[in-house]
């Protein structure tokens, strides 16, 4: 139950987040509508074709489009108000990316799948709705830059089936797991914590 009422603030604040993003690039009310269904439920989606899992979430509860769309039409009359909010946000960001992570674990345990494929399974339902988001605004996606967060979903899932390999109580082995994600992600924010990056810059002409 908590897992889901999280899934619903994280689906939430992801659609404002994508909301905002979309008046940065002067999008029409259509458009913040979509980038923040998008964004909200395209690691979900993604992660359900590439695993063949059917229906999809929001094709079965057609209800997550209405909340994600009415949370990204709220956002307009707010914009005003969110750089205020922005460490709120940014937290929200931090809850939704374990949260999505552990729901990606789950769904391919239940799958009978391996454990790489759950890890896998669990960063992309993390990440991929703010890829699908960066790419639709034209920018680099977060993804690819050297800030430490699809790291944080390989960890926290890792961590998370790990546990229940150990056969620790579930719930525990849920908390700790999102508890140390979260943790890793806000120190990243804090301190500007990145991952090596590779640069390179002689033309090979």
């Amino acid at each position: 139950m908590l897992l889901h009422v999280l899934y619903l603030v994280a689906i939430v604040a992801e659609a404002m987040t994508a909301a905002l993003a979309a008046g940065r690039r002067r999008m029409d009310w259509v458009g913040v509508c979509l980038l923040g269904s998008v964004t909200a439920l395209g690691g979900g989606s993604c992660r359900d074709v590439l695993l063949g899992r059917y229906p999809l979430s929001w094709v079965e509860n057609p209800a997550l489009l209405g909340v994600t769309a009415v949370a990204a039409m709220a956002t307009i009359p707010l914009a005003r108000f969110m750089y205020s909010l922005r460490r709120l946000f940014l937290l929200l960001d931090a809850v939704g990316l374990v949260v999505f992570t552990v729901i990606g674990c789950n769904i391919a345990m239940a799958m009978g799948l391996s454990v790489p494929v759950a890890i896998m399974s669990g960063m992309i339902t993390g990440c991929v709705g703010g890829v699908l988001r960066d790419v639709l605004c034209n920018d680099v996606p977060l993804l690819f830059r050297s800030e430490l967060y699809a790291s944080v979903s390989v960890l926290t899932g890792g961590a998370y089936i790990g546990g229940q390999a150990m056969a620790l109580p579930h719930d525990a082995v849920l908390f700790a797991a999102m508890g140390f994600g979260l943790t890793l992600r806000l120190l990243a924010l804090r301190f500007n914590w990145n991952m090596p990056r590779f640069i390179y810059t002689q033309d090979l002409h």
